[in-house]
């Protein structure tokens, strides 16, 4: 059995992942993700720019004969090779061999079993951050090496796109390494199936997303409930509190004294869980009096209200669409403008035409889904040195329905993304598996292969964004409206009783 770096990766990511990594099913694997396939050829695409710098050999051996690339490694290192690619380093530890390959393994003055020099190791990662994740894979290499060597260095590296090299703080990284290596070898040796836990921010690029979300659904798992995270899990288990029913029918009070929870906390999980019990919208009951008319009535009904989604590529910083769905009310007409950056040099061209389009329309309220659109406008407005009293007065028009939303009701969904909200309520996409991922890898490969396919793509799937937030402010104007008022009524009824 083997533990490799990939491995301790993912088993810090979801111990889950690397115990069907090593002993599950390949046939409950999703098919490649487009997105990540990308991130994957972007990353070796960086790997070979940083690595054409450097002066370099490469062991020669069968892709994955790791023994046999342990071997050929070491034949280098024993030589003083000045920098080694993709060298293979290797350890025992109880019958697991620990394996680790390192980017590049650089030859430093000092001493070890191979003479008056040894190695420290770097590794290229793609992200411009240097995650602690990525500190304790580098530690990793550190603990191999130094087996192999017979001697710790006391450096390590990690090459940063657009930031260079990131020295690792071993004394603090290899302590919290040793005690995940000893998890996963523990986690290894036991060969016992975790419990599924859902988590999106985690779990949606990986390859066993649909295998563990079917047994999560299919159970009614907690961690399906927005605000259930693990460590909050954690203490609902040990409440045995471990269904939605359970849930729903504890007293907030009950769980406000737990670590990580508080009386707000408690009280939106409880409310949360009958939610999804009884499949129904709940009106935050703080705003059944007095406060909830100010948030039905901060939400405008106008004769021509916007609504606005952005695309944008991360990597390039770009934002290559900006898409706006004119409702004229009055003629009662929908109109979907879509502002598309063909090329990256294009995006201040399509910056003015957004300007254009919202200024014709200088009292229109602006609707979005959560504040990125409102960040977006603010630094290219910096970006290009738009002046200030054509951003600040456009700023004031924008509504954030995200906010909207978790302010005033309870909803029975799995996330308050615009996806699962919009959904519940009945809207469908054009294109079931289209999101922000694949809209990047539809531009990605539009500029790699002009082919207008990916670029309708893009349209339909951001036009349908546009419009599932027009879906969600109707429905949800609707909602407080009524609610609203029944709580009115209930609130006379109340005083006349008293």
């Amino acid at each position: 059995m083997f533990l490799t770096a990939d491995l301790l990766l993912n088993y810090q990511r979801c111990s889950r992942r690397a115990f069907l990594d090593t002993f599950g099913d390949a046939q409950h694997k999703d098919p490649p993700n487009d997105y990540l396939a990308k991130l994957i050829q972007d990353s070796t695409a960086h790997r070979r720019q940083v690595l054409e710098s450097q002066a370099y050999r490469r062991p020669k051996y069968a892709s994955g004969d790791w023994i046999a690339g342990a071997q050929e490694t070491l034949k280098l290192m024993q030589e003083g090779v000045e920098c080694i690619s993709q060298g293979v380093l290797t350890t025992e530890d109880e019958g697991i061999t620990l394996v680790s390959i390192p980017d590049l393994l650089i030859k430093q003055p000092g001493y070890s079993v191979f003479g008056d020099w040894l190695y420290v190791p770097t590794d290229v990662k793609l992200s411009k951050r240097p995650k602690q994740e990525y500190q304790i894979i580098a530690a990793y290499h550190v603990m191999v090496l130094a087996a192999v060597q017979q001697e710790w260095c006391e450096t390590a590296w990690l090459q940063l796109r657009g930031r260079g090299l990131f020295e690792v703080d071993l004394w603090e990284a290899v302590p919290r390494m040793q005690e995940i290596v000893n998890g996963c070898l523990v986690a290894l040796r036991q060969a016992q199936e975790p419990e599924v836990f859902i988590s999106r921010s985690r779990c949606s690029l990986c390859h066993w997303y649909s295998h563990c979300y079917a047994i999560a659904k299919s159970n009614h798992h907690l961690s399906l409930l927005p605000g259930v995270t693990q460590s909050r899990y954690a203490q609902l288990q040990a409440l045995n509190l471990t269904t939605v029913e359970a849930l729903a029918h504890t007293s907030p009070t009950l769980l406000e004294p737990l670590a990580g929870f508080g009386r707000e906390t408690a009280y939106n999980l409880v409310r949360q869980a009958r939610s999804t019990l009884y499949n129904s919208a709940l009106l935050d009951e703080g705003l059944a009096y007095g406060s909830g008319h100010f948030y039905a009535q901060s939400i405008p009904t106008a004769p021509i209200e916007l609504y606005f989604d952005i695309e944008a590529e991360p990597g390039l910083n770009l934002a290559y669409l900006h898409g706006i769905l004119v409702v004229d009310r009055i003629k009662q007409t929908q109109t979907f403008h879509p502002l598309l950056a063909e090329a990256p040099d294009q995006e201040p061209i399509v910056w003015q035409q957004f300007l254009d389009l919202v200024w014709a329309y200088p009292d229109a309220p602006i609707f979005h889904f959560c504040p990125y659109e409102t960040q977006t406008v603010e630094r290219l407005g910096k970006l290009y040195e738009t002046p200030d009293e054509l951003i600040r007065p456009l700023l004031s028009r924008f509504v954030d329905l995200h906010d909207r939303v978790t302010q005033t009701v309870t909803l029975p969904v799995e996330s308050y993304a615009l996806k699962h909200i919009a959904r519940w309520i009945g809207f469908d996409w054009r294109d079931s598996t289209a999101n922000g991922a694949q809209s990047i890898y539809w531009y990605a490969q539009w500029l790699e292969t002009r082919d207008r396919k990916y670029l309708d793509s893009i349209l339909i799937y951001n036009e349908d964004d546009c419009r599932a937030t027009y879906v969600v402010k109707e429905w949800l104007t609707a909602f407080l409206e009524s609610a609203m008022g029944a709580s009115t009524l209930q609130r006379m009824a109340e005083e006349g009783a008293a």
